[in-house]
């Protein structure tokens, strides 16, 4: 089946490429395009596209703001086009906090080595966020991550949740969720450190689980999300602003401490060293034949030698299958890995990797992740 697409920018010239770079693909129709958010929000109700490609910045309406009303009104998987600056990052959170699903840099040149690696990956890219099912995405379940701005505009309630830190945060009802998934029981193991690695759709996957963690969460947390090397300061910044416990883009020689969540920064990988209880982060430059940087496969095979059987690691949405060897040595180490489920995953590329090669020993939707890690890590 021919997936439509709805190509939306006020740039001809950019409309035009990204219509051939579309229509290249057999499996891929261009049935229209948008020059602004006004026009892309009346197209997406006259037209029913299964994807649409949005930039951000255009006039009569925004791409944020088209991308909120679209998904209010008519749910579409959405990739937003970015520029790899600070503000494209917030900008970019923003549309993702709108209901987006993923984004990839305007200048195709930022993500690929050459021209035909850059056409494939955004023909995959429509692609992958096309299978998701467009009725699990509105605009109120994308990233509720409240910038300084945000939280002065907020309800009390709202502000006060997401700069008050000592307050823990409220955990949903889960055992209401509707998946067929039997009673999580603990299995009484002790560890020493969260790891979660995660790329398309993890944004949002990383706020509802890190959200949900007390103050006082006992164990250092280390991320692995596939981002551009301008995203992860400012990503790293809203979810502090939310979360009770601590998040930060990683430093390298940083001590690790318990209550934080450290970001692997883009464009480079995170490695752990050090032993347990005088652990600190390592920054290095991978150089160029590692495609993904950060990779979870380099942060998950780091953490291996340092706490052996002592981690708790998840592997969330995401394209491909980066993290699956890694998750691999954890789990011979005697670690546990668990794995998003394909239901509430975004992409279910990463999950299904280690899912498949019987390296999970739960595959979790995302609602019950945060209450299994408490559980799990005698937290509560």
């Amino acid at each position: 089946m021919t997936l439509k697409v709805l190509v939306v920018d006020d740039s001809s010239f950019f409309r035009r490429r990204v219509t051939e770079i579309i229509n290249s693909d057999p499996n891929l129709e261009v049935i229209d395009s948008a020059i602004n958010g006004k026009e892309a929000v009346e197209k997406a109700e006259k037209l029913k596209p299964d994807v649409i490609t949005m930039d951000i910045e255009m006039p009569v309406m925004n791409g944020i703001t088209a991308v909120r009303q679209i998904m209010a009104s008519n749910p579409t998987p959405i990739l937003m086009f970015s520029s790899l600056t600070h503000e494209g990052a917030k900008e970019t959170l923003d549309a993702l906090e709108a209901g987006a699903l993923d984004f990839i840099p305007k200048r195709f040149e930022d993500i690929a080595r050459n021209r035909e690696e850059a056409i494939l990956q955004l023909q995959q890219r429509v692609k992958e966020i096309a299978r998701k099912s467009t009725g699990m995405q509105t605009s109120s379940s994308g990233l509720n991550l409240l910038t300084t701005k945000d939280a002065s505009d907020a309800t009390p309630t709202e502000s006060s949740r997401a700069l008050n830190k000592g307050v823990r945060p409220l955990i949903s009802d889960i055992t209401k969720t509707p998946h067929n998934w039997k009673n999580f029981q603990a299995s009484g193991k002790s560890y020493l450190v969260l790891a979660i690695a995660t790329s398309t759709g993890g944004p949002i996957a990383l706020q509802k689980i890190l959200s949900q963690l007390p103050k006082n969460f006992p164990y250092p947390i280390l991320l692995i999300q596939h981002m551009p090397e301008a995203f992860t300061a400012a990503f790293a910044q809203r979810l502090n602003l939310l979360c009770q416990i601590n998040v930060t883009e990683a430093k390298d020689g940083e001590m690790i401490k318990p209550g934080t969540a450290y970001l692997a920064p883009g464009g480079l990988q995170m490695m752990i060293e050090g032993r347990p209880g005088t652990t600190r982060i390592k920054i290095v430059d991978s150089g160029e034949k590692i495609n993904y940087k950060p990779s979870a496969d380099i942060t998950f095979g780091s953490i291996s030698k340092i706490y052996t059987d002592k981690v708790l690691s998840l592997v969330l949405t995401g394209m491909g299958s980066d993290g699956k060897e890694g998750a691999r040595i954890l789990k011979e180490g005697g670690s546990t890995v668990w794995a998003q489920d394909e239901e509430t995953s975004v992409v279910y590329g990463m999950p299904q990797a280690v899912s498949k090669a019987g390296i999970s020993t739960l595959d979790l939707p995302i609602e019950k992740i945060p209450e299994c890690v408490l559980a799990e890590m005698n937290v509560i």
